[in-house]
């Protein structure tokens, strides 16, 4: 079971949430390419690391919230609602976690600070 932790609500079960996509700017809209504008709805960078994305607790307080999620191994090292800036962290690249699928994946795994 992974854990989500809801800034609201604290730790729930992922499939409470639902996952509302990776954060990007958005182009300005007096002066973007159609291009530009496809690039931004419909392709995202799908890279191995570190992305700030949004989340919904959609079967619990309703809320949206940001996170910094590994999508390799689906460790989330920060939550915080949308409204707050976002972290220095967010864009920081760590290595893999030193954890082994033998411990405990019943909480959320934390990497460590590099």
């Amino acid at each position: 079971m992974i854990l989500v932790p809801c800034p609201y609500c604290g730790p729930r079960n992922a499939s409470e949430f639902r996952w509302g996509g990776e954060i990007k700017p958005r182009p300005d809209p007096n002066s973007a390419t159609p291009q530009q504008w496809r690039d931004y709805l419909y392709f995202r960078r799908n890279a191995a690391g570190w992305i700030t994305e949004t989340w919904c607790h959609q079967a619990g307080c309703g809320r949206y919230f940001r996170s910094e999620r590994h999508t390799v191994t689906n460790e989330i090292r920060a939550t915080y609602v949308g409204s707050e800036p976002q972290p220095a962290s967010a864009s920081v690249k760590a290595e893999p976690s030193t954890q082994t699928d033998t411990e405990d994946t019943s909480v959320v795994r934390r990497l460590p600070d590099r």
